[in-house]
């Protein structure tokens, strides 16, 4: 699997929007400026989760996009495929777009396709947006850390 351009600028969106998800509502030209996500481009991505159902928007003066529900119901595995579609690296084996194969029955390449998506799902639909802040967090502690430690 290869994350495309469009889900990595919505999963640092909405790592973005779970971090601020007390503060209500944010602009897009807020997260577009933090995340160096093209405003246009982060448009669509926003409303296409959306109409997933993942993003609430509000209009108006303090209108904008925030999360439809709290950070740890929001799984990554549901964003990538508002997105993107199955998650799978062959049709055979895709569980929302399943497309047989003439070679199915005798496949062993289906057989490891299988192990792959299924190790892959395991990890996008168990991890919450939650559990992305939880790391972004540690992520900045540990970099702070080493800087305070070089400037010593």
């Amino acid at each position: 699997m290869k994350l495309s351009k469009k889900s990595d600028y919505a999963l640092r969106a909405m790592i973005y929007l779970s971090l601020n998800y007390q503060k209500g509502a944010l602009q897009i030209k807020e997260i577009s400026a933090k995340e160096r996500i093209p405003q246009k481009f982060l448009e669509n991505i926003l409303l296409t989760l959306r109409k997933a159902g993942i993003l609430n928007s509000k209009m108006g003066l303090k209108g904008g996009y925030e999360l439809a529900r709290s950070p740890d119901l929001i799984i990554l595995g549901d964003v990538i495929r508002a997105l993107d579609g199955a998650i799978a690296p062959v049709n055979c084996v895709s569980q929302i777009s399943y497309k047989p194969c003439a070679e199915e029955v005798n496949c062993v390449i289906r057989d490891v396709m299988m192990d792959i998506r299924n190790a892959i799902t395991d990890v996008l639909d168990t991890m919450t947006f939650a559990d992305m802040c939880k790391r972004a967090k540690e992520s900045l502690e540990k970099k702070e850390s080493n800087i305070l430690t070089y400037s010593i």
